[in-house]
Protein backbone atom coordinates (compact mmCIF):
# COMPACT_ATOMS: atom_id res chain seq x y z
CA UNK A 1 0.00 0.00 0.00
CA UNK A 2 2.67 2.33 0.83
CA UNK A 3 4.92 1.30 -2.03
CA UNK A 4 1.00 2.55 -3.92
CA UNK A 5 0.74 5.87 -2.53
CA UNK A 6 4.46 6.72 -3.36
CA UNK A 7 3.47 6.34 -7.06
CA UNK A 8 0.84 7.95 -6.97
CA UNK A 9 2.24 11.10 -5.37
CA UNK A 10 5.36 10.97 -8.19
CA UNK A 11 2.98 10.00 -10.97
CA UNK A 12 2.62 12.70 -13.83
CA UNK A 13 4.74 15.02 -11.85
CA UNK A 14 8.52 13.80 -12.45
CA UNK A 15 8.24 13.48 -16.16
CA UNK A 16 9.66 16.97 -17.06
CA UNK A 17 13.28 16.75 -19.03
CA UNK A 18 16.18 15.42 -16.89
CA UNK A 19 19.67 15.88 -16.72
CA UNK A 20 20.56 12.21 -16.96
CA UNK A 21 19.04 12.50 -21.24
CA UNK A 22 22.09 14.25 -22.51
CA UNK A 23 24.19 11.64 -21.32
CA UNK A 24 22.04 9.15 -22.66
CA UNK A 25 21.62 10.23 -25.59
CA UNK A 26 25.86 10.62 -26.33
CA UNK A 27 26.10 7.16 -25.23
CA UNK A 28 24.40 5.74 -27.66
CA UNK A 29 28.02 3.97 -29.67
CA UNK A 30 27.80 2.19 -32.40
CA UNK A 31 27.04 -1.64 -31.75
CA UNK A 32 30.16 -2.92 -32.74
CA UNK A 33 32.13 -1.76 -30.81
CA UNK A 34 29.82 -1.78 -27.68
CA UNK A 35 29.70 -5.82 -28.40
CA UNK A 36 33.32 -6.18 -28.48
CA UNK A 37 33.15 -5.43 -24.71
CA UNK A 38 30.79 -8.26 -24.30
CA UNK A 39 33.10 -11.63 -24.67
CA UNK A 40 30.35 -13.86 -22.85
CA UNK A 41 28.06 -13.96 -25.61
CA UNK A 42 28.25 -15.12 -29.16
CA UNK A 43 27.03 -13.01 -32.92
CA UNK A 44 23.69 -14.73 -33.69
CA UNK A 45 20.49 -14.03 -36.09
CA UNK A 46 18.79 -10.78 -34.76
CA UNK A 47 16.62 -11.84 -32.09
CA UNK A 48 13.04 -10.40 -31.41
CA UNK A 49 11.72 -7.60 -28.92
CA UNK A 50 8.53 -8.78 -26.88
CA UNK A 51 6.21 -6.75 -25.19
CA UNK A 52 4.40 -8.89 -22.98
CA UNK A 53 1.15 -7.72 -21.53
CA UNK A 54 1.21 -9.86 -17.83
CA UNK A 55 -1.76 -9.21 -16.14
CA UNK A 56 -3.27 -11.12 -13.52
CA UNK A 57 -0.69 -13.33 -11.73
CA UNK A 58 -3.31 -16.11 -12.38
CA UNK A 59 -2.69 -16.16 -16.33
CA UNK A 60 0.66 -17.98 -15.23
CA UNK A 61 -1.30 -21.07 -14.04
CA UNK A 62 -4.50 -20.73 -15.26
CA UNK A 63 -5.83 -22.60 -18.44
CA UNK A 64 -6.75 -19.50 -20.38
CA UNK A 65 -5.81 -17.94 -23.72
CA UNK A 66 -3.09 -16.07 -22.70
CA UNK A 67 -1.29 -18.05 -21.27
CA UNK A 68 -1.50 -20.51 -24.38
CA UNK A 69 -0.55 -17.54 -26.36
CA UNK A 70 2.73 -17.36 -24.52
CA UNK A 71 2.86 -21.11 -24.51
CA UNK A 72 2.96 -20.45 -28.61
CA UNK A 73 5.18 -17.87 -28.49
CA UNK A 74 8.10 -19.77 -26.29
CA UNK A 75 7.28 -22.92 -28.89
CA UNK A 76 8.39 -20.45 -31.78
CA UNK A 77 12.28 -20.58 -30.63
CA UNK A 78 14.79 -23.43 -31.17
CA UNK A 79 16.27 -25.34 -33.86
CA UNK A 80 13.59 -27.16 -34.89
CA UNK A 81 11.55 -26.89 -37.80
CA UNK A 82 8.97 -24.38 -38.43
CA UNK A 83 10.69 -22.47 -35.37
CA UNK A 84 11.12 -18.67 -36.36
CA UNK A 85 14.13 -17.14 -33.93
CA UNK A 86 17.15 -19.09 -32.52
CA UNK A 87 17.24 -20.40 -28.92
CA UNK A 88 17.76 -16.95 -26.72
CA UNK A 89 21.49 -17.42 -25.02
CA UNK A 90 19.97 -14.64 -22.38
CA UNK A 91 17.02 -13.02 -21.62
CA UNK A 92 16.51 -9.91 -19.95
CA UNK A 93 13.57 -8.46 -18.66
CA UNK A 94 12.56 -5.46 -17.45
CA UNK A 95 9.48 -5.69 -15.49
CA UNK A 96 6.53 -3.48 -13.80
CA UNK A 97 7.37 -4.89 -10.54
CA UNK A 98 10.54 -3.83 -9.89
CA UNK A 99 11.63 -0.10 -9.16
CA UNK A 100 14.71 1.87 -8.20
CA UNK A 101 16.50 4.56 -7.78
CA UNK A 102 18.76 4.37 -10.70
CA UNK A 103 19.01 1.37 -12.38
CA UNK A 104 20.26 -1.99 -11.56
CA UNK A 105 20.76 -5.17 -13.09
CA UNK A 106 19.90 -8.89 -11.39
CA UNK A 107 24.12 -10.06 -11.05
CA UNK A 108 23.51 -13.63 -8.96
CA UNK A 109 23.76 -16.95 -9.94
CA UNK A 110 20.92 -17.84 -9.10
CA UNK A 111 17.98 -15.91 -8.72
CA UNK A 112 15.24 -16.42 -6.82
CA UNK A 113 11.43 -16.80 -7.48
CA UNK A 114 9.52 -13.56 -5.84
CA UNK A 115 6.15 -13.99 -4.94
CA UNK A 116 5.17 -10.00 -5.06
CA UNK A 117 1.53 -10.33 -4.48
CA UNK A 118 -1.19 -11.13 -2.28
CA UNK A 119 -4.85 -13.21 -1.84
CA UNK A 120 -4.14 -15.61 -4.37
CA UNK A 121 -4.24 -19.56 -3.94
CA UNK A 122 -1.51 -21.37 -2.79
CA UNK A 123 -0.87 -22.98 -5.86
CA UNK A 124 0.75 -19.74 -7.27
CA UNK A 125 2.88 -19.00 -4.21
CA UNK A 126 3.84 -22.62 -4.92
CA UNK A 127 5.75 -21.63 -8.47
CA UNK A 128 9.19 -21.92 -9.06
CA UNK A 129 11.03 -20.51 -12.03
CA UNK A 130 14.83 -21.67 -11.43
CA UNK A 131 16.39 -20.11 -13.93
CA UNK A 132 20.42 -19.46 -13.72
CA UNK A 133 21.08 -15.94 -13.40
CA UNK A 134 24.01 -14.44 -15.38
CA UNK A 135 26.59 -12.56 -13.48
CA UNK A 136 29.22 -12.28 -15.64
CA UNK A 137 27.64 -11.28 -18.91
CA UNK A 138 25.63 -8.59 -17.21
CA UNK A 139 28.92 -6.44 -15.64
CA UNK A 140 29.88 -6.84 -19.23
CA UNK A 141 26.94 -5.62 -20.42
CA UNK A 142 26.63 -2.82 -17.74
CA UNK A 143 29.96 -1.59 -18.93
CA UNK A 144 28.93 -1.23 -22.43
CA UNK A 145 25.99 1.41 -20.91
CA UNK A 146 28.10 4.93 -19.89
CA UNK A 147 25.00 6.99 -18.74
CA UNK A 148 22.89 6.31 -16.98
CA UNK A 149 25.44 3.65 -14.52
CA UNK A 150 23.71 0.55 -13.95
CA UNK A 151 24.14 -0.78 -10.84
CA UNK A 152 24.40 -4.70 -9.89
CA UNK A 153 22.27 -6.28 -7.34
CA UNK A 154 23.80 -9.59 -6.23
CA UNK A 155 21.36 -10.78 -3.37
CA UNK A 156 18.56 -8.88 -3.06
CA UNK A 157 15.97 -9.03 -6.04
CA UNK A 158 15.29 -11.53 -8.35
CA UNK A 159 12.83 -13.11 -10.89
CA UNK A 160 9.23 -11.09 -9.75
CA UNK A 161 6.15 -12.08 -11.48
CA UNK A 162 6.28 -10.02 -14.24
CA UNK A 163 9.12 -11.83 -15.35
CA UNK A 164 8.56 -15.56 -14.45
CA UNK A 165 4.50 -15.32 -14.92
CA UNK A 166 5.41 -14.89 -18.52
CA UNK A 167 8.75 -17.00 -19.09
CA UNK A 168 7.68 -19.96 -17.38
CA UNK A 169 4.52 -21.13 -19.79
CA UNK A 170 7.13 -19.53 -22.87
CA UNK A 171 10.31 -21.54 -21.57
CA UNK A 172 9.15 -23.87 -18.82
CA UNK A 173 12.33 -26.03 -18.57
CA UNK A 174 14.12 -22.36 -17.20
CA UNK A 175 16.80 -23.40 -18.74
CA UNK A 176 17.76 -20.07 -19.93
CA UNK A 177 19.79 -17.37 -18.40
CA UNK A 178 17.42 -14.91 -17.05
CA UNK A 179 18.41 -11.38 -15.90
CA UNK A 180 16.15 -8.44 -14.62
CA UNK A 181 16.69 -4.40 -15.39
CA UNK A 182 14.69 -2.55 -12.72
CA UNK A 183 13.07 1.20 -13.67
CA UNK A 184 13.86 4.19 -11.77
CA UNK A 185 10.42 5.38 -11.90
CA UNK A 186 11.02 9.29 -11.07
CA UNK A 187 13.15 9.56 -14.56
CA UNK A 188 11.60 10.77 -17.48
CA UNK A 189 9.95 8.90 -20.04
CA UNK A 190 12.93 10.21 -22.68
CA UNK A 191 15.02 8.24 -20.38
CA UNK A 192 13.52 4.67 -20.48
CA UNK A 193 13.29 4.99 -23.54
CA UNK A 194 17.12 5.90 -24.86
CA UNK A 195 18.43 3.44 -22.28
CA UNK A 196 16.32 1.27 -24.20
CA UNK A 197 18.06 2.23 -27.69
CA UNK A 198 20.89 1.45 -25.63
CA UNK A 199 20.02 -2.24 -25.12
CA UNK A 200 19.08 -3.28 -28.87
CA UNK A 201 22.87 -3.89 -29.73
CA UNK A 202 22.27 -7.05 -27.62
CA UNK A 203 19.96 -8.22 -29.92
CA UNK A 204 23.01 -9.25 -32.38
CA UNK A 205 24.17 -11.64 -29.45
CA UNK A 206 21.39 -13.80 -29.06
CA UNK A 207 19.54 -11.81 -26.05
CA UNK A 208 16.26 -11.81 -26.19
CA UNK A 209 14.51 -8.71 -24.80
CA UNK A 210 11.31 -8.66 -22.89
CA UNK A 211 8.96 -6.39 -21.60
CA UNK A 212 6.52 -6.89 -18.92
CA UNK A 213 3.65 -4.37 -18.14
CA UNK A 214 0.47 -3.34 -19.30
CA UNK A 215 -0.62 -0.81 -21.84
CA UNK A 216 -3.58 -0.04 -19.85
CA UNK A 217 -3.10 -0.87 -15.93
CA UNK A 218 -5.70 0.19 -13.74
CA UNK A 219 -6.77 -2.08 -10.50
CA UNK A 220 -9.05 0.29 -8.84
CA UNK A 221 -11.37 0.39 -12.31
CA UNK A 222 -11.52 -3.03 -12.33
CA UNK A 223 -14.53 -5.30 -12.95
CA UNK A 224 -13.91 -8.89 -11.68
CA UNK A 225 -14.96 -11.55 -13.94
CA UNK A 226 -15.73 -8.97 -16.77
CA UNK A 227 -15.64 -10.96 -19.87
CA UNK A 228 -12.21 -10.30 -22.00
CA UNK A 229 -14.14 -8.46 -24.99
CA UNK A 230 -15.39 -5.87 -22.18
CA UNK A 231 -13.94 -2.34 -20.97
CA UNK A 232 -14.04 1.55 -20.87
CA UNK A 233 -14.04 4.05 -23.31
CA UNK A 234 -10.94 5.69 -22.16
CA UNK A 235 -9.25 2.12 -21.78
CA UNK A 236 -9.64 1.66 -25.46
CA UNK A 237 -8.70 5.01 -26.59
CA UNK A 238 -5.91 5.00 -24.47
CA UNK A 239 -5.03 1.02 -25.78
CA UNK A 240 -6.26 2.62 -29.93
CA UNK A 241 -3.85 5.77 -30.02
CA UNK A 242 -0.39 3.41 -28.58
CA UNK A 243 -0.99 0.58 -30.79
CA UNK A 244 -1.53 3.22 -33.40
CA UNK A 245 1.81 4.45 -32.89
CA UNK A 246 3.50 0.90 -32.43
CA UNK A 247 1.77 0.31 -36.14
CA UNK A 248 3.55 3.18 -37.74
CA UNK A 249 6.28 2.78 -36.33
CA UNK A 250 6.15 6.44 -34.26
CA UNK A 251 7.92 4.76 -31.88
CA UNK A 252 9.13 7.68 -29.91
CA UNK A 253 5.61 9.42 -29.52
CA UNK A 254 5.27 6.40 -26.86
CA UNK A 255 6.97 8.85 -24.57
CA UNK A 256 4.28 11.73 -24.82
CA UNK A 257 1.67 9.45 -23.68
CA UNK A 258 0.97 12.12 -20.82
CA UNK A 259 0.23 14.66 -23.38
CA UNK A 260 -3.11 12.66 -23.89
CA UNK A 261 -4.91 14.28 -20.19
CA UNK A 262 -7.56 12.45 -18.57
CA UNK A 263 -7.39 9.65 -20.44
CA UNK A 264 -3.74 8.55 -19.84
CA UNK A 265 -4.46 9.17 -15.85
CA UNK A 266 -7.33 6.99 -16.38
CA UNK A 267 -5.07 4.37 -17.92
CA UNK A 268 -2.51 4.54 -15.20
CA UNK A 269 -2.97 6.38 -12.34
CA UNK A 270 0.86 5.16 -11.90
CA UNK A 271 2.47 4.19 -14.74
CA UNK A 272 5.03 1.32 -13.94
CA UNK A 273 3.18 -0.80 -16.06
CA UNK A 274 3.52 1.55 -18.74
CA UNK A 275 7.65 2.12 -18.49
CA UNK A 276 8.19 -1.64 -19.95
CA UNK A 277 6.85 -0.63 -23.26
CA UNK A 278 9.18 2.24 -23.79
CA UNK A 279 12.43 -0.13 -22.91
CA UNK A 280 11.21 -2.36 -25.52
CA UNK A 281 9.96 0.39 -28.27
CA UNK A 282 14.11 1.78 -27.29
CA UNK A 283 15.12 -1.56 -28.66
CA UNK A 284 13.12 -2.11 -31.86
CA UNK A 285 14.32 1.37 -32.27
CA UNK A 286 18.18 1.10 -32.02
CA UNK A 287 20.40 3.38 -31.27
CA UNK A 288 19.65 5.44 -34.54
CA UNK A 289 15.89 5.49 -34.30
CA UNK A 290 15.63 3.72 -37.54
CA UNK A 291 15.00 0.24 -36.66
CA UNK A 292 11.95 0.00 -35.89
CA UNK A 293 11.17 0.91 -40.01
CA UNK A 294 12.83 -2.28 -40.54
CA UNK A 295 10.80 -4.55 -37.96
CA UNK A 296 8.04 -6.49 -38.43
CA UNK A 297 5.51 -5.83 -35.75
CA UNK A 298 2.18 -8.27 -34.98
CA UNK A 299 0.02 -8.14 -31.81
CA UNK A 300 -1.68 -10.50 -29.98
CA UNK A 301 -3.81 -10.47 -26.93
CA UNK A 302 -5.56 -7.55 -28.22
CA UNK A 303 -8.46 -7.49 -25.56
CA UNK A 304 -8.93 -6.49 -22.10
CA UNK A 305 -8.56 -8.47 -18.56
CA UNK A 306 -11.55 -7.02 -15.80
CA UNK A 307 -12.04 -4.30 -18.45
CA UNK A 308 -8.85 -2.12 -16.91
CA UNK A 309 -6.36 -3.89 -17.66
CA UNK A 310 -4.65 -4.14 -21.95
CA UNK A 311 -3.63 -7.55 -22.51
CA UNK A 312 -2.39 -6.04 -25.88
CA UNK A 313 1.58 -7.66 -26.61
CA UNK A 314 3.41 -7.18 -29.49
CA UNK A 315 6.64 -8.60 -31.22
CA UNK A 316 8.89 -6.82 -33.25
CA UNK A 317 10.64 -9.16 -35.23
Amino acid sequence: MLRRSLLQSLAYTVFNGGTVMTSIASSLTSSAAALAGISTLKKSPRMPVLFLGHGSPMNAIGDNAYRRSWQTLGSQFGAHAGAKFPTPQLILCISAHWLTRGWQFTAMDKPKTIHDFGGFPQALFDQQYPAPGAPATVREIAQTITAPPIGLDTHEWGLDHGTWSVLKPMFPNAAIPVVQLSMDYERPASEHFALGQQLAKLRDVGVLIVGSGNIVHNLRAMRLNGPPGQSYDWANEFDAVIADHVLQGRLKALQDFQKLGQVAQLAHPTFEHYLPLLYTAGAAAGADGAGASEDAVRFFNTDFQGASISMRSVVWS
